[in-house]
């Protein structure tokens, strides 16, 4: 009986003794998991883009408008070359369009984010030169006499830029949706050609118009769109985005047709080409954030 009262009291100190070496030890439980700070869109970016233009007006109209007429019996000439030397030609072509753009963004609380953004892109236009000709009646249609007028119009960009605002919602701390607009320019070029006369007109008798015309000029107007952006990478980013741009309406003079009679001058119309500079562009870029915002929160163990 003693020798077992005696093992029970060794097993006891022994036991006692483990859990006070135990409590000894430091402890071994994991830290918390690290979790990266979210990005911050505060700060400049700057980066690259490329994509797609066309034209939303697709049309070049020409008009002719009598100046002269000597002698009433000239007027039915007169009106029926103005009328043969007025119409439309269609001037549509899709662009390849490429440049880049610098900005600056402010990160709101509650996932609300202003900027602005400044871009200038080169455009690598397609041939859209678009010829028409057409056979028109003259007041001596019966003898064979018919207008043969001929016109060959083209329009391009040569490049664009845009200076907008920026305002968006990030759907989740990497994901920006944003509606942009404000100012557009661009150096815009349309040309004209215009050739008119009767083929088989009476001896002493020529009706004749020949020439070109050409608008080039720096135009200032307006774009507004929308995109998506994605911080797939810290300060790196991806988007994708459409804008509508409008620089506005362009006219200029094409040519004067003439009708003679030996030398006494008949009658005499002008010819005025006009064209709209808008459209469509849809384009895919990349931005580096330089994130000067503020410094992100890390997680303390």
């Amino acid at each position: 009986m003693a020798n077992k009262l005696l093992t029970g009291a060794v097993m006891t100190l022994a036991l006692a003794a483990g859990s006070a070496l135990a409590a000894d030890f430091p402890s071994h439980k994991a830290p918390p998991a690290y979790i990266p700070p979210p990005p911050t869109w505060t700060g400049f970016h700057v980066g690259l883009n490329a994509g797609g233009a066309w034209s939303a007006s697709t049309t070049t109209n020409f008009v002719s408008t009598p100046f002269l007429i000597n002698g009433a019996g000239n007027v039915p000439w007169a009106a029926a070359a103005a009328i043969a030397g007025s119409g439309g030609v269609s001037t549509n072509a899709a662009s390849f369009i490429g440049g880049g753009q610098i900005g600056y963004d402010w990160q709101f609380s509650g996932g609300l984010l202003a900027g602005v953004e400044a871009d200038i892109q080169g455009v690598a236009a397609g041939n859209n030169n678009t010829a028409l000709t057409t056979l028109a009646p003259t007041p001596l249609t019966a003898q064979g006499l018919n207008l043969l007028t001929s016109v060959t119009s083209s329009k391009a960009l040569d490049y664009l830029g845009t200076v907008r605002g920026r305002l968006g919602y990030l759907i989740t701390p990497t994901l920006l949706a944003y509606a942009t607009g404000g100012l557009a320019y661009g150096g815009a070029t349309s040309t004209t050609s215009f050739f008119q006369t009767v083929p088989n007109d009476l001896p002493g008798f020529l009706l004749l118009g020949a020439s070109q015309g050409r608008y080039a000029q720096t135009r200032v107007g307006w774009t507004v769109g929308g995109g998506l952006e994605w911080m797939f990478w810290p300060q790196w980013s991806a988007k994708i985005e459409y804008l509508f741009y409008d620089l506005g309406s362009a006219a200029y003079p094409v040519a004067v047709t003439a009708d003679w009679q030996l030398s006494d001058l008949l009658a005499a119309n002008a010819t005025q080409a006009r064209t709209r500079f808008d459209g469509h562009i849809v384009r895919a870029g990349g931005n580096y954030h330089f994130n000067w915002g503020d410094p992100p929160i890390v997680a303390k163990y």
